[in-house]
């Protein structure tokens, strides 16, 4: 009989996925919300499990799958790749992934090739949103930079990211400084990386083989 490495238990999707098969080009996406949720969900990051953030406030609904990348933590490396951030907002690395295909479902997880970025500050923090493609999709699969996504699909995701925290009578904190290529958003995930392993080391291994 073949032996086979499993979890006994679920890993925790931050600490105990991998980030990826080939980083920072081609990473792994736990996806939290899809663009039919009208309800913010994020993980639980004591726990894992998906919880409600909050609903959303308007209309716009994210115009990709939205989630994070599996042992990255936005820090002081993160902070330095982003001018006007007085620091990094202490979360996983965000990604949105775009994938011909409509997939209505969260919490899963995918491979992804990371093509560029928006550079975005809220509230003085770094909260850079990496932008991938579905590996072997079918139409976005061969997407290998930024200049390979449509210019209106960039301008949706500016605008939801714009103004998804809206609330009536404030203004807005978060602000997008700019769009990246593949290049800078290389550096941005190979920082996310470094901060995390500065931060836990060794604490969570990768995968916990039974068999």
């Amino acid at each position: 009989m073949a032996e086979h490495s499993f979890h006994l238990w679920r890993p925790h999707p931050w600490h105990g996925l991998p980030v990826g098969d080939n980083p920072p080009a081609l990473v792994t996406a736990f996806i939290e919300i899809t663009p039919f949720d009208l309800v913010k969900y994020e993980v639980h990051k004591p726990t894992g499990y998906l919880k409600v953030d909050r609903p959303q406030r308007t209309s716009s609904t994210p115009p990709a799958l939205y989630g994070f990348i599996p042992r990255t933590f936005c820090g002081e490396r993160v902070a330095a790749l982003c001018p006007g951030a007085e620091h990094a907002d202490g979360d996983p690395l965000d990604i949105c992934v775009l994938s011909e295909r409509p997939i209505t479902r969260g919490e899963i997880m995918l491979d992804a090739r990371v093509v560029g970025g928006l550079q975005m500050v809220d509230g003085g923090e770094a909260d850079d949103k990496i932008i991938g493609v579905l590996k072997n999709d079918p139409v976005w699969g061969s997407a290998m930079d930024i200049a390979d996504v449509p210019g209106a699909f960039v301008e949706r995701l500016h605008h939801y990211f714009s103004t998804y925290k809206l609330k009536p009578g404030e203004p807005p904190h978060a602000v997008i400084r700019q769009t990246y290529g593949r290049e800078h958003a290389f550096n941005v995930v190979r920082a996310a990386v470094a901060d995390y392993d500065e931060l836990y080391g060794d604490a969570f291994s990768e995968t916990q083989p039974i068999l």
